[in-house]
């Protein structure tokens, strides 16, 4: 009898070790699940998972080892119930269960589970009786065929996510067409203004037009008169200058106007 209670002894703390480090383990990986999720990787959950389950396969190999007696035979009455708080059952408990009165009794020592999830458990068991050999073959074949797609996309989207961080922005403008664009919106650089016979401000009715040619950034236009010499009648800030062909004038086909600077050189 005393061997039989030293072994019991034995297993049992055998058991308390082995359920002892499987709660820290579970406790650890709860923690960082629950504060440190935006570090967590899934390589350090995979090895929390190994850990839950080597922890495991070790308490089961402890409950079917050949000296582990059978626990199912053995049978826990409680001798008192007391609806006062108990300091020994807090400390043993870890502050779970205060007290050990006929509330929690039937919960803590219940050996079968709650009704309700034991007529739950007995109606997916009939549901899975009903399904045949052939339709629950199909069944895990569409499940695995899903599963096989999803993680497929999944890869595809990790890949496509790492070559677009290697691979670099791709240029949407041409430096050298926007720095076209500015010197001519700018300087007018590039551009030429033709104006038309009659639409000139300062010329007379019927007098030819003239071409005027911008000659880069400076303020200076280049314009050619159309026509004879007499005919000529420049124009320079504003006031009408003498016919060519007047003493002490140089004739000649090309006037140069000196606009003002403040002036804009596309005013008409």
């Amino acid at each position: 009898m005393q061997r039989e209670e030293k072994q019991l002894e034995a297993s049992l703390d055998a058991l308390l070790s082995q359920a002892a480090d499987l709660k820290n383990s579970l406790g650890s990986f709860i923690y960082k699940l629950e504060n440190e999720y935006d570090r967590l990787t899934w390589p350090s959950v995979l090895d929390s998972f190994a850990l839950l389950s080597g922890q495991l396969n070790t308490l089961n190999k402890v409950l079917k080892h050949e000296k582990t007696p059978l626990f199912r035979n053995q049978v826990i009455i409680p001798l008192v119930l007391s609806p006062d708080r108990d300091e020994d059952l807090m400390r043993q408990t870890e502050g779970r269960v205060p007290v050990f009165s006929h509330e929690v009794v039937p919960d803590h020592l219940r050996t079968k589970p709650d009704p309700e999830v034991e007529e739950q458990e007995k109606q997916l068991t009939t549901d899975a009786a009903r399904i045949g050999a052939d339709a629950a073959q199909k069944q895990i074949q569409s499940l695995n065929k899903m599963c096989s797609n999803l993680l497929e996309k999944i890869s595809k989207e990790e890949r496509e996510s790492e070559s677009g961080g290697l691979r670099p922005n791709k240029q949407t403008f041409n430096p050298a067409d926007t720095n076209a664009l500015v010197a001519a919106v700018a300087f007018g650089k590039g551009l030429s203004n033709w104006r038309p016979s009659g639409s000139s401000g300062s010329g007379q009715p019927g007098q030819p037009g003239a071409g005027t040619i911008l000659a880069g950034t400076s303020g200076l236009q280049q314009v050619q008169m159309a026509g004879t010499p007499s005919q000529q009648q420049p124009m320079l800030s504003g006031v009408q200058m003498a016919p060519a062909g007047q003493p002490g004038k140089m004739p000649s086909g090309i006037k140069t106007n000196i606009k003002s600077a403040s002036m804009h050189p596309y005013q008409r």
